[in-house]
């Protein structure tokens, strides 16, 4: 396990958390919020800095907290489940196109060559 400082931006805090590899610049975490809440985070930078001890380079993370997709007012359903005046249809929020093709083999399977 590799140890790393993890700046977070958005609630100006610093914790040390356990790591299997050091996560890459644009992908993300999910932290657990003062409030028991998960939430999603993005990490903005990463850099390594040489420890006070040894040749030994110590890893640090820049994270912010994830804008939510499509978060406002004008997204937001009342309580007749309306967005926007219109019914909302589980088929409307997903773009199906293509999906045939997607489960498609294109052709007899070949067999693995080493």
């Amino acid at each position: 396990m590799i140890e790393i400082e993890v700046q977070n931006e958005t609630r100006q805090t610093q914790e040390t958390i356990r790591f299997a590899a050091v996560p890459r610049i644009g992908e993300g975490l999910r932290l657990r919020e003062a409030d028991g809440m998960w939430a999603s985070y993005d990490i903005l930078d990463v850099w390594y800095q040489k420890a006070e001890y040894g040749d030994v380079w110590v890893p640090y993370l820049h994270i912010c907290l994830t804008p939510e997709a499509g978060a406002g007012p004008d997204k937001a359903a009342n309580d007749s489940g309306q967005v926007d005046g219109a019914d909302v249809h589980e088929d409307d929020t997903h773009d199906l196109s293509g999906e045939d093709a997607f489960a498609e083999l294109g052709g007899e399977a070949q067999p693995f060559k080493i």
